[in-house]
């Protein structure tokens, strides 16, 4: 059996659960009473970017809080949100828009790759696009490695998929 076991090193946001936990902030930001009247709205925009409005930014914080709590409960990542500066939108009020990361950036995939090669196991990490190969011909080898970049924080939720073994 000398065929290499292998998985690969991604982080992804699985985009339904965000739509759910943005239906959900929706009708609580309809129905608390400190924000009944502020205009206050969250939309996808496109596929990876989240906008919120709201009449002003104590308001609009409420609006971010209320959307971390439903994300966390539908199991989405925060680390994978990327808040941009607020800016101001028409008749007084503000806007701002959270970037959602898909995929592991180029920077962070060369840190996964160097950590692998640090650790001296007989493994070998290759950059995909925007995924990490991870291969080895010892599972237990691989498992080291998984628990590693568990414990590591590399600014984005990692998952590991493909494991063939």
């Amino acid at each position: 059996m000398a065929s290499d076991n292998s998985f690969d090193v991604v982080s992804k946001i699985d985009l339904a659960e965000v739509k759910n936990a943005v239906d959900q902030a929706t009708k609580e930001i309809h129905t608390r009473f400190d924000l009944k009247d502020s205009k206050s709205s969250i939309a996808i925009e496109g596929v990876d970017v989240i906008q919120l409005a709201s009449q002003d930014e104590y308001k609009l914080e409420a609006v971010k809080e209320i959307l971390r709590q439903k994300l966390v409960k539908r199991g989405v990542s925060l680390k994978n949100l990327e808040y941009e500066k607020i800016e101001p939108a028409a008749n007084s009020s503000v806007r701002q828009k959270i970037k959602m990361m898909q995929g592991i950036p180029s920077d962070k995939a060369r840190q996964i790759a160097a950590l692998v090669k640090e650790m001296k196991l007989k493994a070998s990490a290759s950059i995909l696009g925007d995924t990490v190969r991870v291969t080895s011909k010892d599972r237990d080898t691989l498992q080291q490695i998984m628990a590693k970049l568990r414990a590591g924080d590399f600014g984005v939720e990692l998952q590991f998929t493909n494991y063939r073994g």
